[in-house]
């Protein structure tokens, strides 16, 4: 049977990993067919910092909520 690894930003709890843990394995098995025993399912938390989407790290994204900062003007439109 497979074995899923997972990465997402640092910060979920024990509970929300063992609740997706728990989904990814009752589809791998209602999908593949199989043991539940045998699908293995790996977490890899990674920092913001560490991940980038279009070519900017996610930490220096605005967070939601938040208003990205204006863009510096342009000397010449002045």
């Amino acid at each position: 049977m497979p074995t899923i690894h997972v990465e997402l930003f640092a910060g979920r709890t024990h509970d929300q990993k063992a609740a997706l843990a728990r989904e990814i394995t009752d589809a791998c098995v209602r999908v593949l067919g199989g043991n539940p025993a045998a699908v293995d399912v790996i977490f890899r938390d990674v920092a913001p910092s560490d991940w980038a989407t279009g070519g900017s790290l996610w930490s220096d994204k605005p967070k939601e909520g938040e208003r990205a900062a204006p863009a510096p003007s342009d000397p010449s439109n002045a």
